[in-house]
């Protein structure tokens, strides 16, 4: 009997960690309207930064799109942090040959999150946008994301990154359709209450509620973490729109989310206050069924193919859902083998694969986490291997 119900609780927990938070979140989305921020009497000082590891392909360009961008130009500067890179990166930041262009070496590859730590606090601007060396924004992307600091409650402002398109790989197109539907979710719980987590590719903050963080946190989920525990909230802003690569495969991909879940089961662990719904209000349970239900995903799937074993005896129903496991399961690992051996594989083996990975990804992220494992530094996917 105990065994039965855990099924179907189990059943009912994936169902709600996959469809139904998603399916609510958006219900009760629709049903709040989406407010205009107020206007701003006049555009802040703002501060790009830019972490940079060993970006000589991507720099010069990234640079060029920034000093394009529509902001007031006596109130915008950007810094680049080279996290000791051995590349030319230095080099063309260095001549770039523009007044609003500085660099900051940090020695001893020490990782983003430390960069950020020791750079920011010394800025004078009050606004700060946090993006990575390959994120390319629109001529807007600024102006629409500073605008909602015109409300005195707004912490964060999380931009929209959309993948490119063109030429992607099978990796790349599991990524970008997963990404379509998180910026729908980041939409709607962006109205509800705040937008969990920040993007490192656009995400905008009010510089004097930053706080330093550990080396080994993720600057862009610990860092909006801290500013809703400061009592702000977080906007997502879909028009402020910039444009990355995907992974080119799926081991680079797969190695990023254990990286990120790593990082992150840390950084909430940390700041775990947030999780506290009279400290923080709804947006608890928004981490809580977004983040925290979702690393686990893993672990009740585990659970559920588990007890599902036990109960193969008991009634045909639990033989069909056992089936569906298995066939599920098979196909995966059939899109393992193909990915493998020829590099690609088709969506009816290469998505139940992706779905399969990224929650094993999880689960060893957070065993990672317990075995005292840290990640501090980074490639970017277009070096990872």
């Amino acid at each position: 009997m105990i065994l039965k119900w855990l099924f179907w609780f189990l059943f009912l927990l994936l169902g709600y960690i996959y469809v139904g938070y998603p399916l609510f979140s958006m219900i009760l989305g629709r049903l709040v309207r989406s407010e205009k921020p107020p206007r701003l009497s006049e555009w802040p000082s703002l501060t790009m930064v830019i972490s940079a590891y060993n970006e000589e392909t991507v720099i010069r360009e990234k640079l060029a799109n920034s000093i394009a961008l529509d902001y007031p130009r006596d109130k915008f500067q950007m810094v680049v942090i080279s996290d000791a890179s051995d590349d030319r990166t230095d080099e063309i930041v260095k001549n770039y040959g523009d007044e609003r262009v500085r660099l900051i070496r940090v020695e001893g590859r020490r990782g983003k999150t430390h960069g950020i730590s020791a750079v920011v606090p010394a800025l004078t601007s009050e606004i700060v946008v946090f993006s990575d060396a390959n994120a390319i924004y629109k001529e807007d992307a600024l102006l629409k994301l500073v605008a909602h600091f015109a409300d005195e409650k707004v912490g964060y402002v999380v931009g929209n990154a959309q993948y490119y398109k063109e030429e992607q790989s099978n990796a790349g197109e599991h990524e970008s359709a997963y990404w379509d539907m998180e910026v729908r979710l980041k939409m709607y719980e962006s109205r509800l209450s705040s937008v969990v987590g920040g993007d490192g590719a656009i995400y905008a903050i009010r510089r004097a509620l930053f706080l330093e963080m550990d080396d080994d946190d993720i600057n862009d989920f610990v860092n909006p973490l801290q500013i809703i525990i400061q009592g702000y909230r977080g906007v997502f802003e879909p028009a402020a729109i910039c444009y990355e690569h995907t992974a080119d495969s799926f081991d680079k991909e797969i190695g990023r989310k254990r990286r990120i879940v790593n990082r992150s089961w840390r950084g909430l662990m940390k700041n775990k206050s947030v999780l506290n719904p009279l400290k923080t209000g709804f947006h608890a349970f928004q981490v809580f069924s977004h983040k925290m239900l979702r690393w686990l995903g893993g672990v009740f799937l585990l659970a559920f193919f588990i007890v599902n074993l036990f109960l193969w005896p008991v009634h045909w129903s639990y033989q069909l859902f056992l089936a569906a496991q298995v066939v599920f399961y098979l196909l995966a690992l059939g899109g393992w083998l193909m990915i493998r051996f020829t590099g690609t594989a088709p969506f009816l083996f290469s998505t139940p694969y992706y779905f399969t990975a990224v929650n094993i990804a999880s689960i060893l992220g957070i065993i990672d986490n317990y075995l005292g494992k840290k990640y501090t530094t980074w490639q970017t996917i277009r070096e990872a291997s």
